[in-house]
């Protein structure tokens, strides 16, 4: 979709394309606040204007829209978010049964010991890679890791709004 033919849409399916994007009400209201836009630049300037102005419940929210890394169940949806999911975690499709094993207990850790789901950009990481991140980010406090699940978080939503407007 382009950013002309966004711009005409009402407001429900506005905010649902966005909700494609990032799984937070908050940002996807705050973002909706500011089209009609022109350039995608300016999408993604905007974009981190409203996650800067989200909460940690806005941040968890969105987080809880994300597949656990490795989940193969979640991979292989049908809707465009689940679908672009898949795209991102696509380094986990040759993975080793060891490696995936693996990540299916540390997420569970990981889970346990935060609260939420182990978000990473994955695009253009291998499973080995995420592997990595996931065991070092485990020593993180919770405040910590949730500054850096963010960040994270707004790393996808970026290359969402590049899939969407492309």
């Amino acid at each position: 979709m382009r950013l002309k033919e966004f711009n005409r849409l009402n407001t429900l399916q506005a905010k649902e394309e966005l909700f494609k994007c990032c799984g937070s009400t908050t940002w996807v209201n705050l973002m909706y606040e500011q089209f009609p836009i022109d350039s995608i630049s300016e999408v993604k300037k905007v974009s981190d204007q409203a996650w800067m102005k989200c909460d940690e419940d806005d941040f968890l929210e969105a987080f809880s829209h994300h597949p656990k890394i490795g989940e193969k169940p979640a991979l292989h949806k049908t809707n465009h978010s689940e679908k672009w999911a898949a795209q991102e975690q696509s380094g986990v499709d040759d993975a080793k049964l060891s490696d995936l094993n693996e990540l299916a207990e540390l997420n569970k850790a990981y889970v346990s010991k935060y609260g939420f789901i182990f978000i990473v950009c994955a695009t253009g990481k291998s499973a080995g890679e995420m592997l990595e991140l996931l065991k070092a980010r485990m020593n993180n406090s919770t405040e910590k890791e949730i500054r850096i699940a963010a960040a994270e978080q707004n790393k996808i939503t970026h290359l969402r709004l590049d899939k969407l407007f492309s």
